[in-house]
């Protein structure tokens, strides 16, 4: 773990602080700027959706520039610039804005990490490393609830933001000075190829699916429905939000940790990612059929789906162990791709799925159950699919 590898990490905490923190800012952006959630279920999407278009030209990028241009450039740019955009916001359009540049400037950080890895270390190992990276990662997850509704009451959410874009810029200028890029395939004198050579390779159909839906209620209920739900039908404030995120984002940081070695402890990575995203959507099915009641119960599901649904490194090492040494850069993005780019989907038609079913509904919970449903239903769909692919350590 050199300097440039601890600053990626760090680098990763915040992309994960901000596919989180508008959960707890739901109650202010709506006092201040008049931002529905249906504003900052489009504000989350957009984040999503750029990250995942970027994946492309970020993996061209990674192949042929290398790790540190590329990863400190757009965390500059996108992730600074947005920041202070948003911390300047008057409209919610201001707002959906800044998070397309966020999205934009956190959109190589993780991969570039991976790409280290990938270029360096033993496949078997990459699953454990991955989850590594991503659990440490997620303390940005845990920054973004509890803490960020603490800074928001006692600073104000303007000052709070001003202060993440200064933070971005010095960790940007971090990634500058200290990550080295590895030695590349094509320098090696190694094949060429495209995104197309990828998706020739039939291992990867079965993958993709479930690589598409399976983080998507982990961030869409973490990253922004968890805070109006709580508001709407448990009555809670920043605070409380807060406090039930906190659990979920701890929950997520286990998951990632937990699910690294498991491949190497039973032999297999296929029934690992499949019996756990089967869990999360037995729990996703249990939320929507009773969302009120104890909150104890709501927030111990939301911890669970967090921890169950914490697969994705899994699912990228299993997709990564059929990647060719010169297509590695290129294939990491593009399984990343498809797991954020159906976040971002998902969470941009969630808001329409919301409105819908707000329109003549008994009682709070009613648009929510729709929103767990809209969830849950992919989740199973993705984890039938994967049960086609192939299992494969190395």
């Amino acid at each position: 773990m050199n300097a440039g590898i601890v600053t990626l990490v760090i680098a990763y905490v915040l992309s994960q602080f901000y596919r989180a923190f508008l959960a707890v800012m739901a109650p202010v952006l709506a006092a201040d700027i008049s931002a529905s959630a249906e504003d900052l279920s489009r504000a989350s999407g957009l984040w999503f959706l750029v990250f995942a278009l970027m994946q492309l030209p970020v993996g061209w990028a990674l192949d042929h520039m290398g790790p540190r241009r590329v990863a400190a450039g757009l965390l500059a740019l996108g992730g600074g610039g947005g920041a202070a955009l948003f911390a300047a916001a008057t409209s919610p359009a201001h707002v959906q804005a800044a998070m397309v540049l966020i999205g934009i400037g956190c959109s190589p950080v993780l991969m570039a990490s991976y790409y280290i890895f990938a270029r360096i270390y033993s496949p078997r190992i990459f699953a454990t490393l991955a989850g590594a990276v991503i659990g440490i990662g997620a303390l940005g997850n845990i920054a973004g609830s509890l803490p960020m509704a603490w800074a928001v009451e006692a600073l104000g959410w303007r000052v709070s933001l001003a202060g993440l874009s200064a933070a971005t810029l010095a960790v940007a200028a971090g990634l500058w000075l200290w990550v080295q890029d590895p030695p590349s395939a094509h320098e090696e004198g190694g094949a060429r190829g495209s995104v197309l050579d990828l998706l020739r390779i039939p291992a990867l159909w079965a993958i993709l699916p479930l690589m598409f839906v399976n983080y998507t209620a982990p961030a869409g209920l973490r990253g922004l429905w968890a805070g109006p739900f709580l508001e709407d039908v448990y009555g809670l404030d920043p605070s409380g939000i807060g406090a039930v995120t906190l659990v979920m984002g701890l929950a997520m940081v286990l998951g990632n940790f937990a699910y690294g070695p498991l491949d190497r402890l039973f032999g297999t990575r296929k029934w690992v990612v499949f019996a756990g995203n089967m869990a999360a959507a037995a729990c996703l099915f249990w939320l929507w059929a009773a969302p009120e009641g104890s909150l104890l119960r709501v927030t111990l599901l939301l911890g669970a789906i967090g921890l169950f649904g914490s697969s994705f490194p899994m699912i990228v090492a299993h997709a990564r162990s059929f990647f060719a040494p010169h297509l590695v850069g290129r294939g990491v993005t593009l399984i990343n791709m498809f797991g954020i780019g159906g976040v971002g989907i998902f969470q941009f038609a969630s808001g329409s799925v919301f409105a819908a079913a707000r329109a003549g509904a008994e009682g709070p919970a009613e648009p929510y159950r729709a929103v767990f449903l809209f969830f849950a239903l992919p989740a199973l769909a993705g984890c039938l699919a994967y049960l086609f692919s192939r299992d494969r350590l190395d």
